[in-house]
């Protein structure tokens, strides 16, 4: 899943890229990028509660910060500025409070162009007994991805692991890895989603967790953080990208737009296809749908993740739903694994 942010100002866009992969691409017009990693900006110790992942990545008159949170839910922030020198500040005792906004804060405040934030927010299962892959019954208690148990960050170079998992698990648990790049390429693994010096891409998988039904399906909540124009609806457009993703002939991009404009300034992009194998390959994919967008407490999701409450004031939230599997689809019990791409 990826998503964008326009550069109003001067054309560009940003995109945040979801896998469950996310993958963040900010625009701008440059061909590279150079990349510093911080875990713990300005802490002197590790803070309780959770990391904060910072990557600055410095094009040649604009920066993108990407910030990665496990303090609450996981949250992937991405703000874009107009200058090389912005810099990410944080008031620790406050954030590790989670009862401050403006705890976190990029400055100079005034080249900010936009900021995006996409939370995962809960993981949904359900007992699918009639096999119709319809989620409006028998589900079980959801998992709050805020209430996880999870890692430390596990850094290498630009890219960080975390898993996690919650209490009632016996086994197995749920991973996100961030990525970001300095250049243009292609992820190495199907649907190997494109990425630039402006791009970052999250990839996201349910890994040996023991479902608690034989016929179980999962759905993933996702919220979108945003200002004045939050993401608010989901466009389906096609793609004629099937030389790197067989068979896929869709891209879903869940949007943000003007009141009464046609003007897109930001969006999440994604492959509407997950995999029931570590190792992606036509033969274990599935294709996954989405809901529609509806309008969510921005006090709730900033209760859930520490990096909204940090640096949103009055956060603008929609939410909506990834489910994975069609009526005749293998269950997750098949192979005990899905990762969405």
């Amino acid at each position: 899943m990826a998503a964008a942010v326009k550069k109003r100002s001067c054309g560009a866009s940003s995109l945040v890229s979801l896998v469950c992969a996310l993958s963040l691409f900010p625009g701008g017009e440059s061909v590279s990028r150079k990349l510093s990693v911080e875990l713990n900006p300005g802490s002197t110790s590790t803070p309780p509660g959770g990391d904060l992942l910072h990557v600055r990545a410095v094009g040649d008159n604009d920066t993108l910060h990407f910030l990665f949170c496990s303090q609450g839910a996981p949250t992937l922030l991405l703000v874009h500025t107009n200058t090389s020198s912005s810099t990410v500040q944080v008031n620790w005792p406050q954030f590790v409070a989670r009862n401050h906004s403006g705890s976190l804060k990029v400055e100079p405040e005034s080249s900010i162009l936009d900021s995006t934030a996409v939370v995962f927010s809960r993981l949904l299962e359900y007992d699918d007994v009639n096999d119709t892959a319809d989620p409006t019954s028998d589900l079980f208690p959801p998992y709050e991805l805020q209430d996880f148990s999870w890692s430390r960050l596990n850094l290498s170079g630009p890219t960080a692991l975390l898993c996690g998992a919650a209490a009632t698990f016996t086994n197995g648990s749920l991973c996100l890895q961030l990525s970001v790049f300095e250049s243009e390429g292609r992820g190495r693994s199907w649907p190997r989603l494109l990425h630039t010096a402006n791009s970052s891409q999250l990839e996201v998988w349910l890994d040996s967790v023991l479902p608690r039904a034989t016929r179980s399906r999962f759905l993933l909540e996702l919220q979108a953080v945003g200002g004045a124009y939050p993401l608010s609806r989901v466009e389906v457009r096609r793609s004629i990208d099937d030389e790197f993703t067989p068979s896929i002939f869709k891209v879903s991009q869940w949007v943000s737009s003007v009141n009464g404009s046609s003007d897109v300034l930001g969006f999440v992009q994604w492959k509407p296809v997950a995999y029931r194998q570590s190792d992606p390959a036509l033969e274990n994919a599935t294709p996954c749908r989405h809901s529609a967008p509806r309008p969510q407490s921005g006090e709730a999701a900033a209760a859930a993740s520490g990096l909204i409450r940090a640096f949103y004031a009055e956060p603008e939230t929609f939410g909506l739903n990834v489910s994975f599997g069609l009526a005749g689809d293998p269950f997750y019990n098949s192979t005990k694994f899905l990762s969405w791409s």
